[in-house]
């Protein structure tokens, strides 16, 4: 196993690549690393150091969601510990494989707020675009999982269709790039659909929505904060980070040179059992983000998708915690506990 002082998160720090790296090397660089997150729970747990039975593993679960993990989020996990609260997000467990009533492949109602191919319309004011199916990581708990990407592109050839729909009404002031991640995809590429959206006169920010920041620091270049801080639209980027050691060293760096170029940062984490469900963990959270230029924004109870009960935090618990949590921070670092129920005109508050 390669040293922790010598992982592949140096790679991803921002100083090093502004200073050192061809901007075309940049991209291919963190491609690459894209393209080789895949990985077998086998490998996984040899790399950990873990024995198969520690974990019972699943079968169905990984053939339908194949394990998909990082150089720079793997130097994170903990070896030899098979409740590492980072391994459990990723490792497909025996417990996906367990059908339970009122989970479904739709938890959210994406498909019916779907108003054209990857256009989502489901609040006033914004839409989303689910510009991408790929992500960096495969979260278990993902709540699109059984999404169908490959029908819902707003990019390629329902682009134009999707900017007559942002043009024909006024009353959307907020586009949201979302996926998978869509910075898995280039920056020309996010550029150039940017560039058509600030064309749209009466909208005001783009949000973007991505684990990248945690899970593959090294997209995290000097290309994209570039065009991103050149925008018109305001930037505002939320990140997905659910426990403190999800920000090693490089994503450090990264979040502090968007910070630097006027991005607005937010949180959303997604309340796990076993991972992030207790005062101390969601304490330790808050404070890391905040001291990392990042506000937390929200926290998110599961969404009863298929393959995720097992990560279910009931919501006399989930209450019980955010109370206690808000005696222990201060106001702007409790985040907002929520549930997003399908058709409701927002997300709604538990507490």
């Amino acid at each position: 196993m390669i040293p922790r002082s010598e992982t592949a998160v140096q790679s991803g720090n921002f100083e090093t690549e502004h200073n050192e790296t061809p901007a075309e090397n940049r991209v291919s660089s963190w491609q690459r690393v894209l393209q080789a997150s895949s990985m077998s729970a086998p490998a996984l747990l040899e790399r950990l150091e873990l024995a198969a039975h520690d974990l019972a593993l699943a079968d169905k679960g990984e053939q339908q969601f194949s394990l998909r993990v990082p150089p720079a989020y793997l130097q994170q996990i903990r070896v030899g510990d098979p409740q590492d609260p980072l391994l459990l997000q990723i490792l497909p467990q025996q417990a996906e494989d367990v059908a339970v009533a009122g989970y479904g492949s739709d938890p959210v109602g994406d498909l019916s707020a779907q108003q054209q191919p990857g256009l989502l319309h489901k609040y006033h004011g914004r839409v989303l675009l689910t510009l991408t199916g790929a992500c960096a990581i495969h979260c278990r708990y993902c709540f699109r999982r059984h999404f169908p990407y490959a029908e819902a592109n707003p990019s390629r050839q329902h682009w134009d269709q999707t900017l007559d729909y942002l043009r024909r009404d006024g009353s959307i002031n907020e586009v949201i790039f979302s996926g998978g991640d869509p910075l898995s995809l280039p920056d020309e590429k996010l550029a150039a659909l940017a560039r058509d959206l600030e064309r749209v006169r009466h909208l005001k920010r783009l949000r973007i929505h991505s684990r990248m920041p945690a899970v593959l620091p090294e997209r995290i270049t000097p290309a994209l904060i570039d065009w991103l801080s050149g925008l018109t639209l305001k930037p505002v980027l939320v990140v997905h980070i659910n426990h403190a050691r999800e920000i090693g060293p490089a994503t450090a760096d990264g979040l502090r040179a968007l910070h630097r170029a006027g991005i607005h940062l937010l949180n959303q984490a997604v309340l796990l059992k076993g991972v992030n469900d207790s005062v101390a963990a969601q304490r330790e959270l808050s404070e890391t983000l905040f001291a990392h230029d990042v506000l937390p924004y929200y926290l998110h109870m599961l969404d009863a998708v298929d393959g995720a009960a097992h990560f279910n935090v009931d919501d006399d618990t989930a209450r019980d915690l955010m109370t206690a949590l808000r005696s222990e921070l201060s106001g702007y670092l409790v985040p907002r506990l929520v549930r997003e129920t399908g058709g409701a005109a927002y997300k709604m508050p538990l507490l």
